[in-house]
């Protein structure tokens, strides 16, 4: 084990990822000066691949040239090294537990996407339950083209990375303990969309599934040490990799909960990422 070895991780949307979807040019080169240091860096993210590569494009950067090591994509069920780009971890959900989900959703008519096991993660099938729900609407705008709705009767035949459902105006503590009861042998995760910045994404997934679940796969593989992990995030999707970290930041944008619990960092959209490699003291502050 390199007990000596540091691994840098950081969420994207909200906390590498401006508000006006940029990456600054101080964050940038805040990875580019861990790697100097022999320190690995990766992006733990919830988007997938094709999602993470879009959300590049449009600001005229490949994920092959960022100064990281590992993709941990669609929160923790694939990781994919770069700049290679091979996919070495990945779960999906059996099709068996795929009709226990959907049922389940069904019943309590919430709105949902079943989405194909990785690398296909884009393409999806949904169901609606003609509730007023602006934000599902939106997300399948955003992906019409990879988007089918699920017929009546439909019986899936196929695995899936993960199960989608999208609450508007969010959900209350109290709900949220219920469907995690509930699907207790899932892996159930709830983050605020990012589109609506309200309303509530739960993502089932296969019981393994987690951003601290993927990265502590990774740190065993890598043979490092938990506690030489410094992790950076903005929302509730972070949370378990944060308390699993030797070292939890959460940026000034986060939720108030999150920030009661994790050291706090500037915002998104002043440099976080790096005031956190500066406040562990991986790098010198200016």
């Amino acid at each position: 084990m390199e007990t000596g070895k540091k691994f840098f991780i950081t969420d994207f949307d909200g906390t590498l990822l401006t508000d006006d979807k940029t990456i600054s040019g101080e964050d940038i080169t805040t990875l580019e000066n861990l790697r100097q240091k022999k320190i690995l860096t990766a992006i733990a993210t919830g988007r997938s691949v094709y999602s993470f590569e879009k959300a590049l494009t449009d600001i005229g950067i490949k994920k092959e040239s960022l100064p990281i090591d590992y993709l941990i994509f669609s929160t923790g069920a694939g990781i994919m090294d770069l700049p290679g780009g091979r996919v070495i971890y990945q779960k999906a959900l059996p099709v068996s537990d795929i009709g226990e989900i959907t049922d389940y959703l069904d019943h309590g008519k919430v709105d949902y996407m079943v989405h194909k096991s990785i690398p296909d993660t884009h393409y999806f099938l949904y169901k609606s339950h003609g509730t007023d729900n602006p934000d599902f609407y939106a997300r399948l705008s955003i992906y019409k083209a990879y988007a089918l709705p699920l017929e009546p009767g439909y019986y899936h035949t196929q695995t899936a990375t993960e199960v989608l459902a999208i609450v508007p105006g969010g959900i209350g503590r109290d709900v949220l303990k219920k469907i995690k009861k509930d699907l207790s042998r899932f892996s159930v995760i709830h983050a605020t969309s990012p589109l609506d910045k309200t309303s509530s994404w739960i993502e089932i997934f296969h019981k393994c599934v987690s951003k601290s679940n993927s990265v502590a796969w990774l740190v065993k593989r890598l043979g490092l040490n938990r506690k030489n992990v410094l992790s950076v995030g903005n929302d509730y999707n972070d949370q378990d990799l944060l308390a699993w970290s030797g070292n939890g930041f959460v940026v000034d944008n986060a939720p108030a909960p999150l920030k009661q619990v994790f050291k706090t960092v500037s915002s998104n959209n002043l440099n976080g990422v790096s005031d956190a490699a500066k406040k562990a003291g991986w790098l010198n502050r200016d």
